[in-house]
């Protein structure tokens, strides 16, 4: 597995604990959650290395 870096992130409270009841719904922990969303929308915007640009 890559190594991971941490960081500080922060965020609004709101945003918060919208992404902690995602993150629930779909059995991730908190820091699961938010690199998938990153990684997701990485991947949307071309940015992600190896990945394609998704349409829509």
């Amino acid at each position: 597995m890559a190594e991971r870096k941490p960081f500080l992130l922060r965020m609004d409270p709101t945003v918060l604990e919208a992404l902690q009841k995602w993150a629930a719904d779909d059995l991730r922990s908190l820091n699961a959650q938010i690199e998938f969303v990153l990684r997701d929308a990485l991947a949307r915007a071309g940015k992600m290395p190896g990945a394609k640009k998704q349409r829509g």
